[in-house]
């Protein structure tokens, strides 16, 4: 038995993950181009928007392999994938997620959900603009999770970068995305000091290894 497959983790996943089956039914209507990011995420607070359970496994399984003492995540929307990164922590041994979401509503979720999960001790939530959030995450960082405004990856690599370690790992999720690009270019270049590898889970992973 593992933290992922024994209650209660195991319990929460599986109500929020199939709480999220219900996010394609969700009528949010068209945003205004005007729209702030702030709106945005208010407006999108009852999409979980959530990684899949596949996909969470693989970062249970990265997290365990590379064993990062500071794992940093962009986009915690209702806390599903920190509850993997969690999980793997917690059978590592050691280590602490810092997650940053812009919604106070998912923040609020999110918190509720770890408390339950019982990992509220290996979470840090940061409410706010990632921008401004994660400008002071201490490190080395030893993993990434990008997973928030897909415009925003490369520059929340580019403020993380200072802090991460020689080997960190950099997962870039919903790679397909057309959204995603500047990010996977920059990533893909071996000038800027990354291996990169896509990986065929949901709409894509580019994972990352910083050289």
């Amino acid at each position: 038995m593992t933290t992922l497959t024994d209650a209660p983790l195991r319990d929460v996943l599986a109500r929020l993950h199939a709480a999220a089956e219900g996010d394609d039914a969700l009528d949010i209507g068209p945003l205004p181009p005007s729209a702030t990011d702030q709106e945005r995420a208010d407006a999108l607070a009852p999409v979980y928007m959530p990684i899949s359970a596949e996909g969470g496994r693989l970062l249970y399984s990265l997290v365990r392999a590379a064993r990062p003492e500071v794992v940093v995540e962009f986009g915690t929307s209702h806390g599903i994938s920190a509850l993997y990164l969690a999980a793997a922590l917690r059978d590592n041994g050691s280590g602490r997620v810092i997650t940053t979401e812009l919604s106070a509503a998912k923040v609020d979720a999110a918190r509720a959900n770890f408390a339950e999960a019982g990992v509220a001790d290996l979470i840090e939530v940061r409410p706010g603009d990632a921008r401004e959030t994660l400008r002071d995450v201490g490190g080395p960082v030893g993993l990434v999770l990008l997973d928030g405004w897909k415009g925003l990856y490369l520059p929340v690599l580019r403020l993380l970068e200072p802090a991460l370690g020689s080997g960190a790992l950099v997962i870039g999720d919903d790679a397909s995305f057309d959204s995603v690009k500047p990010y996977l270019d920059y990533v893909r270049d071996p000038a800027n000091g990354y291996v990169t590898v896509d990986f065929p889970v949901e709409d894509g992973m580019a994972i990352s290894c910083r050289v």
